[in-house]
Formats: C-alpha cells, sequence, structure tokens
C-alpha cells in the first residue's frame, strides 16, 4: 500500500463510526453497481416475514451472545 493510501486511511479511520460505515458501504457497492432486483425483493419478503414471526411470538428468539459463543465454538472445531 502506498504511503499516501496510509495516511488517508489514518485520517478516514479517525471519522466517527456512522460516517465509516456509510464510506465503507459506499466503496463496496462501488465495485459492483449492478443491483438485482429480484435479491433485493425476495430479501424485503424475508425481512417482512422474519419481522412477523417476531411480532406474533411465533419465532424462536436467542440472546445474542449465545448464539455468537455457538458460532465461535464451531469455528474452533473446524479448524
Amino acid at each position: 500500500m502506498t504511503t499516501d493510501l496510509e495516511k488517508l486511511k489514518l485520517e478516514l479511520l479517525t471519522l466517527p463510526p456512522k460516517s465509516r460505515a456509510w464510506l465503507a458501504q459506499s466503496l463496496i457497492e462501488s465495485l459492483d453497481p449492478s443491483v438485482d432486483a429480484d435479491a433485493e425483493a425476495l430479501w424485503l419478503e424475508e425481512i417482512q416475514r422474519r419481522d412477523q414471526e417476531i411480532r406474533s411470538g411465533t419465532a424462536k428468539l436467542r440472546p445474542a451472545a449465545e448464539v455468537l459463543k455457538e458460532v465461535r465454538d464451531r469455528l474452533r472445531c473446524s479448524k
């Protein structure tokens, strides 16, 4: 990485988290600007379905810490 890019990176890391997230998303989108409308629509349907399950009480919810621990444990075992 060039010195200029390293300087830019260090400067950008001083931005607030929301600004860095916006910038990261913009940069990622710039790598492949095509949008799959079908995929977007399917994701929206899935989000709405999951939201309804949560609101109706039919979804089985687990604490994030528990899920993350389980994933970390699985990753350690698969090495």
